[in-house]
């Protein structure tokens, strides 16, 4: 058995999770693990049905996109990814979609702010936006890093999806799902046309203080 194995089936089960709750659909999106202790990671295959994916489809990259196993073409946001686990140690698992609540920010150029403290504790102290570039190009690479780096754990893709990071796979699910209620619940808000409130920023900078401690210990792993 591929020493792999158990990242490409963990990549795999969270494929048929995500594609039965509705975050994913047919071939869209892409979803990677960090490799522990190499500088590599699995990541989803490139125009392939997650209703069909199996362990077998996973690719595995080092951070130069070189293959190490499989025959499948790895996803084209594996520049993307690499660049992610490059920037930041304590992201072990990531996810791509275009769900369509964070999409439909991502149209409007919104970023949501500091609206709920559990938002804050598990994305950041906002969900900023990514600026535009081409699908697997260096410049998304770039773009990506460069913003990154602010220790959130969601991003809006300016008129492509989201970007969610997680110290694990469950964790990374979850703060998916968080960021897609915070998304709707901010859409309801701007249709009243009323002013958006948020959270006081002394409980803002508490929140966000628990999240990095916690990206601390994952960047040790």
């Amino acid at each position: 058995m591929s020493q792999y194995q158990p990242y490409k089936q963990q990549v795999v089960d969270t494929c048929h999770t995500l594609l039965e709750r509705g975050y994913l659909k047919a071939t869209e999106g892409n979803i990677s693990a960090r490799i522990s202790g190499q500088n590599a990671f699995a990541i989803t295959p490139s125009n392939y049905d997650y209703a069909t994916m199996q362990a077998g489809d996973i690719c595995i990259l080092d951070f130069d996109i070189q293959r190490l196993e499989g025959e499948m073409k790895p996803s084209i946001e594996s520049g993307m990814h690499a660049g992610v686990y490059q920037t930041r140690p304590d992201v072990h698992c990531i996810i791509h979609t275009h769900q369509p609540y964070a999409s439909a920010l991502a149209l409007i150029n919104a970023p949501i702010p500091a609206l709920f403290d559990e938002q804050v504790m598990r994305l950041g102290r906002s969900v900023e936006i990514i600026p535009y570039a081409p699908s697997g190009t260096g410049f998304l690479k770039n773009a990506v890093k460069s913003k990154v780096k602010n220790g959130n754990n969601a991003y809006i893709m300016q008129n492509h999806g989201v970007l969610i990071f997680g110290g694990n796979m469950e964790q990374a699910i979850h703060n998916m799902a968080l960021l897609e209620k915070c998304a709707l619940t901010y859409l309801l808000a701007l249709v009243t046309e009323k002013k958006v409130t948020r959270i006081p920023f002394p409980i803002r900078e508490i929140a966000f203080s628990k999240l990095r401690a916690d990206e601390k210990k994952f960047a040790k792993i």
